[in-house]
């Protein structure tokens, strides 16, 4: 670790599974954040075993079950695992000391899960005074919607974004990346624990940190609530000026593909009519998709190809860039540049490729990526940093209370194939 890191020496016992919780404390850990993730002595983190994300015929395609492990690996950089049974007695007590010593506990159980074990906020602010507990649920902790289960899908459309996403004749449309799950749950988690830490560090008072999903994608739709206080009318889908209604800001179909036009400000509009030789597109910035100004400017996108699009923007300068895939944008130049692709050297695999830290600081920049860690391969380790003895652990492991690694598991992160 570089000689300082931002959140070094802030400890972070991560109970959550899957995406949110995952993201998360992946972020954190990627500025130094020691985050240690409690896994059950059983199967582990869901997404240890999740499927691939597309259909991968592993008869008909070697390396998918990387594929899988790929899953895993993208969200548990520089993170470290330990194996714990909270349903024991035993399993508990180690946990709480663990809590002695650390600073934030992260969980994304339904409410009253951790009550239940006999590890929720309550219990550990006695333990810790200063720890600081947040908790990534669907819902929130109170609220109609409290024991509700639900997924990404369902917290967009219980706040309007999926509504208002799509065109104005069609269906609503789901959106590629998990909006309720990262930008509702994952950083407002982040931002919630980072603002109580600071908080601690005036009154060395710990708190619980309450972040529902739905809560956080109801805040991304500031601009349109915003419109909709105002004068009382609802947003239809399609038809407002940044989600499909005008026409300097749509997707337009090009010679080879598609290319996203966001030439929202009329000097924008302007230049890039002035640059087809089209004035008489100029009065028609803000008609409606649909339109006959809509029509001709679909057709002046139709008769220049991708590459000749973008080529056309560096001279103009009118927001108009090419729609890629996800390959295309992984392997651009903007992802090389700005660093937004990492290489980790991942036991068990090798070269492994991910997405990189978006967050750039000039001094303390984030990480070198680690691997991701085995399933319980820290166990022994972390526990003795709180304070056990080699004994007292080997009584853990012996019991069934904690665990460590799988021996016979040779995929990495613990994965079973």
């Amino acid at each position: 670790m570089p000689a300082e890191m931002p959140l070094e020496g802030v400890r972070i016992l991560d109970l959550t599974r899957l995406l949110p919780g995952g993201f998360c404390s992946q972020w954190l850990a990627d500025f130094g954040a020691d985050v240690i993730k409690v896994e059950d002595t059983g199967a582990g983190d869901y997404i240890r075993h999740a499927p691939p994300y597309h259909e991968v015929d592993e008869a008909q395609a070697p390396g998918a079950s990387s594929t899988r492990s790929a899953l895993f690996l993208s969200l548990n950089r520089n993170k470290r695992s330990i194996r714990l049974d909270l349903k024991s007695e035993a399993g508990r007590d180690a946990f709480l000391k663990l809590v002695e010593v650390a600073d934030v506990v992260l969980e994304g159980f339904r409410p009253g899960v951790m009550d239940r074990l006999g590890v929720g906020f309550e219990k550990l602010i006695e333990v810790n005074p200063g720890i600081i507990y947040c908790a990534i649920t669907g819902y929130g902790q109170d609220g109609p919607n409290r024991d509700r289960a639900g997924h990404d899908i369902n917290y967009l459309g219980s706040t309007g974004l999926l509504d208002m996403t799509g065109s104005a004749d069609g269906a609503p449309v789901m959106p590629a990346g998990q909006i309720g799950d990262l930008g509702g749950g994952a950083m407002s988690a982040g931002f919630g624990l980072m603002t109580a830490l600071f908080a601690r560090q005036r009154s060395g008072k710990g708190q619980m940190v309450d972040i529902s999903m739905t809560d956080g994608a109801m805040s991304w739709l500031a601009m349109p609530a915003g419109a909709y206080f105002a004068d009382g009318q609802v947003p239809a889908r399609g038809s407002s000026i940044l989600n499909g209604g005008v026409c300097c800001y749509l997707p337009y179909e090009a010679a080879d593909g598609w290319v996203s036009c966001g030439a929202l400000e009329p000097k924008f509009w302007k230049a890039f009519c002035d640059g087809n030789e089209r004035p008489d597109l100029i009065e028609h910035q803000f008609g409606p998709a649909g339109s006959e100004g809509w029509k001709m400017a679909a057709e002046v996108f139709r008769s220049k190809t991708k590459d000749e699009w973008k080529t056309f923007n560096d001279q103009y300068d009118c927001c108009i860039e090419p729609i890629l895939d996800v390959g295309e944008a992984m392997e651009s130049d903007l992802a090389r540049q700005r660093g937004m692709v990492v290489e980790i050297d991942q036991p068990g695999i090798g070269s492994v490729r991910q997405v990189g830290n978006p967050v750039k600081l000039s001094r303390t920049p984030a990480l070198e990526p680690k691997p991701a860690p085995a399933i319980g391969q820290h166990t022994r380790e972390v526990l003795c940093e709180a304070g056990l003895s080699d004994e007292a652990v080997d009584e853990l492991l012996d019991s069934g209370a904690a665990a460590g690694p799988e021996a016979e598991s040779s995929q990495p992160g613990g994965f079973r194939a």
